[in-house]
């Protein structure tokens, strides 16, 4: 979590001083979603996220060098500088890709689900996506397919409260655990600010579809510190909201705080973690500042499967 909080406040500033080419979208805030899940994942398992995927790609297991390489569109990124932010990939850690379409990483989950069920493996396969895909029928389409299919996978929408301007409690019709239902999901309610609840039940919801139980669908209340994309001035949320979470709902201090009563860290230990995290990030943003950009030829390498 601390990486991910890192990695997102790196960008940033970074992308504020005109090095960072491109849309970024930040997830910081929500750290203790992917976290909490994709640590009762293995690398055989998969996912995809959204548009707002730094996140989720290192809690899968992404290196950190290589995404910050490809967010500065170099050619030793993780896609080669070709995904950029939006679309960063890593097949070899289950992460079959972010994506810039809203809703678009539910169906390819779907399809890799289908085939852990096709070749009677224990894999799974989580969609991450946001409030705002709750409404695209490729979504709710798939929580169809998902069902009928009986799939080994985890529907995981984070709710950070808006879809991009739009507050979901004004763009959602009803409940979404109700819509989960009404497909016939296994439908729970997560505290995405709380990494312990977050851990304990998602894993749950986890064993038991790999268990062969059916999809599940998880409702992970969060919010994000920073706009829409960098450069929103987010005049749309009320004024001390932001303050308000941070202070109050931060996953970070909530985290520190319950670890440190339970014993089960020192406040050193924490700390410790934390100037090991920034030199990583140092390291990182460096690497991605000298890396070579793409040249020509790269246009056409990786297009398609065989030449």
């Amino acid at each position: 979590m601390r990486t991910i909080r890192e990695f997102e406040d790196r960008i940033h500033i970074n992308s504020a001083k005109g090095e960072v080419p491109g849309f970024i979208h930040l997830s910081a805030g929500q750290e203790a979603s992917a976290v909490g899940i994709c640590m009762h994942l293995t690398d055989e398992d998969h996912i995809a996220s959204t548009h707002r995927g730094h996140g989720h790609s290192l809690a899968k297991g992404c290196d950190v060098t290589a995404m910050m390489d490809e967010i500065y569109a170099k050619r030793t990124g993780l896609c080669a500088g070709k995904g950029g932010s939006m679309h960063m990939a890593d097949l070899s850690k289950g992460m079959i890709g972010a994506n810039g379409i809203v809703g678009g990483g539910v169906p390819l989950t779907a399809g890799a689900a289908l085939k852990s069920r096709i070749q009677g493996t224990d894999r799974v396969a989580v969609a991450f996506f946001g409030d705002g895909a709750l409404n695209e029928g490729a979504t709710l389409e798939t929580m169809n397919l998902a069902k009928v299919l009986n799939l080994p996978m985890i529907f995981a929408m984070e709710d950070n409260g808006y879809g991009e301007a739009t507050p979901s409690s004004w763009a959602i019709g009803g409940q979404p655990l109700a819509r989960a239902e009404g497909f016939g999901l296994l439908a729970r309610a997560l505290d995405g600010h709380d990494f312990f609840e977050m851990y304990e039940e998602a894993g749950k919801v986890i064993r038991d579809v790999r268990a062969g139980a059916g999809p599940a669908f998880l409702h992970i209340s969060a919010y994000r510190y920073y706009g829409h994309f960098e450069g929103d001035a987010a005049t749309y949320r009320p004024e001390g909201e932001v303050e308000r979470v941070q202070k109050e709902k931060d996953c970070l201090k909530i985290f520190r705080t319950r670890a440190l009563a339970a014993g089960m860290v020192t406040g050193k230990e924490l700390d410790d973690i934390e100037q090991q995290v920034i030199g990583v990030l140092d390291d990182a943003v460096e690497h991605a500042r000298q890396a070579p950009l793409p040249n020509a030829a790269d246009l056409v390498t990786d297009v398609y499967v065989s030449y």
